[in-house]
């Protein structure tokens, strides 16, 4: 087996028992990305080829001499554009940031960093990861590795491309209605967003504060749980961060679910749904009733209000979040332009993209006066209806169960062609945001494409375990899968 095709946790233990170096490691990764990257486009910026092998060195040195233990020591990660990382570009995708070199390093990267995990670069993304396809990058498209005239999905479709092609072992996402979750099932791979604020937004550039998230991509449950344990802290530089009393994640790497009770929530399978994802998805239930869960349907409600209140809402704080571009402190800045009022003007209108001026516009328009409490406010009682009707879920059932997506990966351009059927694909996801629930993506099988399928597992708050432990069981029962062109490069583990 190639190291790049190992899981992150193997390819640590194989490391730590100087099986493999972390510079062979981290060379097997360099030439996967030469190999592939020109097809698929994961990455906006990779680091510096000798400053990686060096900080490689750097990271042995440490392990050697059993300062760095950990079971990410030595594994080599890709970060999604919009997490700042001190002297390497960050660009959120976008024009406006073309030049942006922060001068600081995001808390969920420190953490990874304190890990002895190598960075390798940043992965591409929707323009500030408004979108769900990866096609509104201000740097190209990227491509699906399962098939490259499809979507990867979005907005952390570099990470779950990169991880899926093996030019990195696992990857950091963000998640704001789904931006984890839908990529990972489109891209074949497994990706977890936390409860809201598990994980610190500190140094994430922010799209919409109330419903961001950072989360992990891989290739399996045991990375996620292990990558989340790693990264999740209290951090006192984020006010929305959660002192929690366990971050022991990966003591829910059990193949038990007996007595465990599932809810398949009715209004997730109605129109709408592709009746090869609705099959993969039921299949999925029926393998863990198999092994001893309690699986029954329920009416969840609230379901069809969950679109219009997360636009107005991420929009919103989309319109706030972004006034802080705006030529002056850093960025891009229009080359001509007449009084101060004017060069906000041709540089906002030249630096950002399509789709982030519509959402700019929605949320400035929800935002002013007299459309306030009409749209603004009532979004803002239903997000609260929305948590809810999931509390009374969680009454009943440990873990709600449907599907991430209501297709498979669409090809390039079908999406971009119609905005409101892009936003429309996004009602299994935008729910967990709402309510600041932990969601994860699972693959449970192909289309006739040829394309993967996710199951989505959703818990209550700060009850990761559960979901771990629902998808851990759940995937004892198949074998990663990874697309032919992840296969290319050279790179053979001892």
């Amino acid at each position: 087996m190639k190291i790049t095709e190992l899981t992150a946790v193997t390819l640590g233990k194989k490391i730590k028992a100087k099986e493999i170096t972390v510079a062979e490691a981290v060379s097997a990764v360099l030439e996967q990305i030469e190999a592939v990257e020109g097809d698929v486009h994961a990455y906006v910026t990779l680091k510096d080829k000798e400053k990686v092998l060096k900080k490689a060195e750097e990271i042995q040195a440490k392990i050697d001499a059993g300062e760095l233990d950990g079971p990410l020591a030595g594994v080599p990660v890709a970060v999604k554009d919009n997490m700042c990382t001190e002297g390497v570009l960050t660009t959120c995708s976008s024009k406006i940031l073309s030049n942006f070199k922060p001068t600081y390093t995001a808390e969920a990267v420190k953490n990874l960093e304190k890990a002895g995990a190598v960075i390798i670069g940043k992965t591409n993304m929707d323009e500030f990861a408004m979108g769900s396809t990866t096609e509104t990058s201000a740097y190209g498209v990227t491509r699906n590795p399962w098939d490259l005239e499809h979507v990867p999905g979005g907005s952390s479709g570099g990470s779950c491309a990169a991880v899926a092609a093996g030019e990195c072992l696992f990857a950091l996402g963000s998640d704001t209605g789904g931006s984890i979750r839908q990529p990972s099932s489109f891209c074949g791979v497994t990706g977890l967003k936390p409860t809201y604020g598990t994980v610190s937004r500190y140094g994430l550039i922010a799209y919409g504060s109330s419903l961001d998230q950072i989360g992990p991509v891989a290739k399996d449950v045991t990375d996620c749980a292990t990558i989340l344990e790693a990264i999740a802290s209290y951090d006192k530089k984020d006010s929305t961060s959660v002192k929690r009393e366990d971050y022991d994640f990966t003591s829910a790497l059990v193949d038990d679910v007996k007595g465990m009770r599932i809810g398949i929530p009715r209004d997730y399978f109605g129109e709408g749904l592709d009746p090869e994802v609705k099959e993969a998805i039921l299949a999925a239930a029926k393998v863990l009733e198999e092994k001893g869960a309690i699986v029954e349907e329920f009416d969840l409600s609230l379901v069809e209000y969950a679109i219009p209140a997360y636009y107005v809402i991420a929009c919103a704080e989309a319109s706030s979040n972004l006034a802080r571009f705006d030529g002056v402190k850093y960025g891009y800045r229009a080359k001509d332009y007449e009084g101060l009022h004017n060069m906000y003007k041709k540089t906002r209108s030249e630096g950002f993209g399509a789709e982030v001026k519509r959402r700019i516009m929605l949320g400035s328009f929800v935002l002013s006066s007299g459309y306030y409490d009409a749209y603004y406010l009532k979004a803002l009682r239903t997000k609260a209806l929305i948590k809810k009707a999931f509390d009374k879920a969680f009454e009943k059932y440990d873990v709600i169960l449907g599907p991430a997506a209501p297709n498979t990966a669409p090809k390039i351009g079908d999406s971009l062609s119609d905005p409101l059927k892009m936003y429309l694909g996004d009602i299994y996801t935008i729910s967990v945001n709402l309510a600041g629930l932990p969601g994860m993506s699972v693959p449970c099988g192909r289309d006739a494409k040829g394309l993967p399928i996710g199951l989505q597992l959703i818990g209550d708050c700060f009850k990761e375990k559960n979901i771990i432990r629902a998808a851990y069981a759940y995937e004892q029962t198949r074998k990663y899968e990874a697309p032919k062109l992840a296969k290319t490069a050279e790179g053979e583990a001892k």
